[in-house]
């Protein structure tokens, strides 16, 4: 879907939409205004979709951003959602699915003062603050994405649950989700190189085969 299409389809859908059509321009355009959501193409000039995904999260930590790919190795999606990315559509999508995805982030909306949301998050070794987005594990600090923030927040509240991808998808994605669940897997995979001590043998956030992952904040 070319740029001007997309465009036309949002705000059909009732959007306000900024369009720009460089990575220059859109870091521009952000220092001046600050949209509800970010709607991101990997293939943008100038500068890639990851060198905006990642120059916004350095100062922005709390703005959605969905990034659009044509790419279909799983290296190139993971690495835009360990950059900060809520979520990715891979092209050609449908625009049912695009509008759904929007919908889904815009609806958790930002993190609210004084909400449950701001309590800190703490297992093993593992400490996480959802004001500032940082944690830390024994000591070395990282930065957490809403989703990842979100994550967590589902598997500290259902400790020791098998819980299936499909409810981690309607708890955390916020829609019922009809299409594939490789992005939670992708996500988990990026939580667990941050919450881990060894991520390939995971001890938190284990695998439950079949089904979909359980919890434990034991070390």
């Amino acid at each position: 879907m070319r740029a001007t299409g997309l465009v036309d389809l949002l705000e059909g859908e009732g959007f306000a939409v900024d369009k720009v059509t460089t990575g220059t321009q859109a870091l521009e355009r952000l220092a001046q205004a600050a949209p509800d959501l970010v709607l991101l193409d990997v293939m943008i000039p100038e500068k890639s979709g990851y060198d905006v995904c990642r120059e916004i999260r350095r100062s922005d930590p709390v703005t959605p951003i969905i990034m659009l790919t044509a790419k279909g190795q799983e290296v190139d999606r993971v690495v835009g959602l360990e950059l900060g990315a809520d979520d990715y559509v891979v092209k050609p999508f449908g625009a049912s699915e695009l509008v759904a995805r929007i919908r889904a982030v815009l609806r958790r909306g930002r993190p609210r003062k004084g909400s449950l949301d701001e309590k800190p998050l703490s297992f093993g070794e593992v400490t996480v603050d959802p004001r500032t987005m940082k944690g830390q594990r024994a000591g070395a600090p990282f930065d957490v994405s809403r989703r990842e923030i979100a994550l967590l927040q589902l598997f500290l509240s259902r400790e020791g649950q098998a819980l299936d991808r499909v409810t981690i998808m309607d708890e955390v994605w916020g829609v019922r989700y009809e299409g594939t669940t490789r992005t939670l897997d992708q996500h988990i995979a990026g939580l667990r190189k941050k919450v881990e001590e060894d991520p390939s043998h995971p001890r938190h956030i284990t695998t439950v085969h079949g089904v979909g992952y359980r919890f434990t904040s034991r070390p």
